[in-house]
């Protein structure tokens, strides 16, 4: 059996991840967000960063206040396993951090034969994009916030294949942001 790669998300009305100079302000993420990120870090799958979304985190959920505002989800973060894809950081300090510096896709290709945890990415969007070209994602949870803007970085941009996904799940929170699951169909 194969470890299985997901990708977790968010997302504006109108595809973008992030909005200018890496702007995540307009997610909304309220408790009920916060119970479903903490059911999902039970699962204790690895987890994938890209250099961005890795010092973003790694910048947060160590920190007092993290640990205050959010424990569930601060020590699911905290102790779980974590790689950080980047060619640019020398060294990852975070707890229970490995870096990996080159042939990414290959590292995860070589991760899915082995046995052990499965993966999620969270964030990282031309990673994402790079997993998805290269057939090796095989779930996608998309937070859709009910917001759209003007400019931004696409969820998928510069994919070079067309994704095919079956819709396995929904669920609507009082936010107004809406997770839709997907299931990749064919993948490589």
């Amino acid at each position: 059996m194969t470890r299985k790669l997901s990708v977790f998300n968010f997302v504006t009305l109108n595809g973008y991840f992030e909005g200018p100079k890496h702007d995540i302000s307009w997610h909304r993420h309220g408790e009920e967000e916060n119970q479903f990120a903490a059911e999902n870090l039970k699962f204790e799958s690895v987890l994938l960063f890209g250099r961005i979304t890795y010092e973003m985190m790694a910048g947060y959920w160590p920190t007092p206040m993290a640990i205050k505002n959010d424990p569930k989800v601060a020590k699911g973060m905290n102790n779980a396993e974590k790689i950080v894809f980047s060619r640019k950081l020398e060294k990852a300090e975070w707890n229970n951090t490995r870096l990996v510096k080159d042939n990414i896709v290959e590292e995860v290709r070589k991760m899915k034969a082995l046995p052990g945890k499965d993966m999620t990415l969270l964030g990282s969007g031309s990673i994402a994009s790079q997993f998805a070209d290269a057939g090796l994602i095989d779930k996608y949870q998309i937070m859709v916030d009910p917001v759209a803007l003007g400019d931004g970085t696409a969820i998928f941009k510069n994919i070079k294949r067309k994704l095919d996904l079956k819709l396995t799940m929904t669920r609507a929170f009082k936010s107004g942001v809406v997770l839709l699951c997907y299931e990749a169909l064919g993948n490589a």
